[in-house]
C-alpha cells in the first residue's frame, strides 16, 4: 500500500525544503512527479529548481515539453504518472489523483501559516488513515531537522 508522508512546512518556504526532498528521493533512484494546482506555479517553480540550489544541479522537466517519459523530476498540474514516478508530491492545495496506487509514496507538503491547508490535509490524513494507507507525520525540530511526529 502506498505510504502517505505529510511534511508541515513551519521553518521553511517550499522553495527551500523542496529541492531537498527531490535531491533525497533521487539518491534512492526514484523518478518523482510534482503536481501543482497551477500552470503559473508551475512556471515559477521550474525557474526556481533551474537556479536553486546554486551548487548542485536537479535534472528535471515540466509538463508540455514532449519529454515527459523521460524526466527523473517531472512538474505537472495533470493526473497520471507520465515519468513512471515511485513518489508523487502534491504542492499548494493540488488535487489528489483518484488512485495513489501507483506510486510508492506520496508526499504532501503544506503551508503551516496557510490555515486553509492545515484543515485540508487533517481531512486528508483521516482519509487516508481510513482507505488503510501508512501515514507518517513530518515537522522540522528547532535545528531544522525532519523528525518524524506521527
Amino acid at each position: 500500500m502506498t505510504e502517505i508522508h505529510f511534511y508541515h512546512l513551519q521553518r521553511q518556504e517550499l522553495e527551500e525544503v523542496l529541492p531537498t526532498l527531490l535531491a533525497r528521493s533521487r539518491e534512492r533512484g526514484w523518478r518523482a512527479l510534482v503536481k501543482l494546482a497551477s500552470p503559473e506555479r508551475l512556471a515559477a517553480l521550474d525557474d526556481r529548481l533551474w537556479s536553486h540550489p546554486e551548487d548542485s544541479f536537479l535534472p528535471h522537466g515540466a509538463e508540455g515539453a514532449g519529454d515527459e517519459a523521460d524526466q527523473p523530476v517531472l512538474l505537472t498540474v495533470s493526473d497520471g504518472n507520465p515519468n513512471g514516478a515511485a513518489i508523487l508530491f502534491l504542492l499548494e492545495g493540488a488535487a489528489w489523483p483518484a488512485d495513489v496506487a501507483g506510486f510508492e509514496r506520496v508526499a504532501l507538503l503544506l503551508d503551516g501559516r496557510d490555515e486553509e491547508a492545515v484543515a485540508a490535509a487533517r481531512a486528508d490524513w483521516r482519509r487516508c488513515k481510513a482507505a488503510g494507507h501508512p501515514v507518517t507525520y513530518w515537522a522540522q525540530d528547532d535545528g531544522g531537522r525532519w523528525r518524524n511526529r506521527a
